[in-house]
């Protein structure tokens, strides 16, 4: 597993809700702050979800499964059609979490 440094660090607001992410499979768990995109949140715990490039949702190398929970994008259209949405879909480089979540990484 590759180490990874966060690029940026947005600290969480006094009211923003903090929610529990699991990767599947294995297990592991960090906080999620609602205010950080789940990718940031990960790595900011010293947990590696997939390999980043572009941060802002177009490049989809991020691309990952919610196999459970909510998330919610600050842009418009991410980097997915309709049909990946509705199959759980997410890009966690954009995808923040509006309540606990487990994610699966793919590939």
């Amino acid at each position: 597993m590759p180490e990874r440094k966060p690029t940026a660090i947005a600290p969480a607001g006094p009211a923003s809700p903090v929610f529990n992410a699991r990767v599947a499979g294995d297990g592991t768990g960090f906080e999620a702050p609602a205010a950080l995109p789940l990718l940031l949140a990960a790595e900011q715990a010293g947990v590696w979800l997939r390999d980043s490039s572009c941060r802002n949702g177009t490049c989809r190398t991020c691309l990952c499964r919610l196999v459970s929970g909510q998330v919610v994008y600050r842009i418009d259209w991410p980097g997915l059609s309709r049909d990946e949405k509705r199959d759980g879909f997410i890009l966690p480089c954009v995808a923040y979490p509006a309540s606990d979540v487990v994610i699966e990484s793919i590939f």
